[in-house]
């Protein structure tokens, strides 16, 4: 004998929802006015940067703020021991601290070259601090996608003016993009995901490290 599933609550709301709208289109009603997209209090750019930092440290991400001219000292302090590093074409060859091997894609890389790759170095399109999100349109100084997702760390370099409050701002900013048909990485922290038994796994889906480094305007 077969028994009815239970349904969740918030399921069963959103079916309801569902349902409601369909039966109103149906009949010839006027379709229900909802409530305006929901906008937090602005933030200043010192309130945002602070939360973005506080969401990348909750990724169990690293987090350096320099001013430009400590840039190429913080990212050798980010890359570490790592020696074999892609390096995306528009990344300025004075970011980088001398007696590396720069992994340039330009001819493209193949996959073996890049799976030798110990670090990538990108700039990113904008970034928001409410999630602590990292957004790439793939455009200069931030390469194609395999770039960003093969390596085991990935230091992105992150000036001041690209951190935006919310995701909404975010997307407009990435319009652009979009309409000339570039590919999007959405990046919150480090590669990470669970079991069945939550037991957390790194470095699966991309990089296991993420290090971001705000440049201070």
């Amino acid at each position: 004998m077969s028994h009815p599933k239970s349904v969740h609550p918030h399921n069963a709301e959103a079916r309801l929802e569902m349902l409601t709208v369909i039966n109103r289109a149906i009949a010839g009603a006027a379709p229900v006015e909802k409530p305006p997209y929901p906008r937090p209090q602005p933030l200043s750019a010192a309130e945002r940067e602070e939360q973005f930092r506080d969401r990348i440290l909750d990724y169990r991400a690293h987090y350096t703020r320099v001013p430009l001219a400590e840039l190429p000292q913080a990212i050798a302090a980010a890359l570490g021991r790592a020696q074999r590093v892609l390096v995306p074409a528009g990344i300025p060859a004075d970011w980088l601290p001398a007696g590396l091997e720069q992994l340039r894609d330009e001819p493209r890389l193949s996959h073996a070259q890049l799976d030798r790759a110990e670090a990538v170095v990108t700039g990113c399109a904008v970034a928001v601090s409410e999630t602590g999100t990292i957004c790439l349109d793939h455009g200069a100084g931030q390469g194609r996608r395999a770039l960003s997702l093969i390596p085991d760390l990935h230091v992105c370099v992150v000036r001041e003016n690209q951190i935006v409050q919310t995701v909404r701002g975010a997307v407009e900013r990435l319009g652009p993009a979009v309409r000339a048909g570039r590919p999007l990485t959405w990046l919150s922290g480090g590669s990470a995901t669970s079991d069945i038994e939550l037991v957390r796994v790194e470095g699966v889906h991309g990089p296991r490290a993420l290090h971001v480094i705000v440049v201070a305007e």
